[in-house]
């Protein structure tokens, strides 16, 4: 089964192909078939993803899945958000979002810099699907005061996961594939995808 998806974010990508490498389909990059990009104007993450969904479908002619995901910093009233990618501007970098997040919660103090990775995946099998499947996942934790560790991409350097004193960056992938938002949200697609592979194959 060959999906697309609706991201050119090589991190992205080969986050969630390990995440779905047991299962018999393959994963196929957006900017396989286009340059562009849906234009991201949904206040939500849900919304988000399925006008990317939607995109990847009609570029590609192939089922899509997309995947919207963020930082929420309560100290920043759940900012950047949906935002997260554009945090520092429509051409920013990741170095530049940690930099600028970095220094709105410079007067922020270690105990009141609780934040949440959300993740919400969707799934469509057409472009003009009406049923969108939906799944979704939350990682909570806390912003450091410096970026630690080489590993992931985006703000991994500086989510910092109390329960085990260190950054997503500072994580060995395996467990990063466990405990994310990403991976639980995945683990909810990977129950869909079984079923729906086994009805194909029947």
């Amino acid at each position: 089964m060959r999906l697309v998806l609706a991201s050119g974010n090589r991190g992205k990508l080969a986050e969630l192909r390990g995440l779905l490498a047991d299962l018999p389909l393959m994963l196929a990059s957006l900017a396989d078939f286009t340059a562009d990009a849906a234009e991201e104007t949904a206040p939500s993450f849900v919304e988000n993803a399925i006008l990317k969904a939607r995109f990847a479908a009609q570029a590609s002619g192939l089922p899509a899945l997309a995947d919207d995901s963020g930082l929420e910093v309560d100290a920043l009233s759940g900012a950047p958000g949906v935002r997260s990618a554009r945090f520092a501007g429509p051409d920013a970098d990741d170095a530049a979002n940690r930099r600028l997040l970095l220094e709105r919660l410079a007067d922020v103090p270690p105990g009141a810099r609780r934040a949440r990775f959300r993740c919400v995946l969707v799934y469509l099998r057409h472009a003009d699907d009406p049923w969108p499947e939906v799944f979704t996942g939350t990682w909570q934790g806390e912003i450091a005061l410096a970026e630690a560790g080489g590993n992931g991409f985006g703000y991994d350097p500086l989510f910092r996961v109390p329960a085990l004193d260190c950054t997503a960056a500072q994580l060995d992938p395996a467990d990063k594939a466990r405990l994310s938002h990403r991976a639980q949200a995945t683990a909810a697609l990977r129950a869909f995808l079984r079923n729906l592979l086994a009805s194909v194959n029947d």
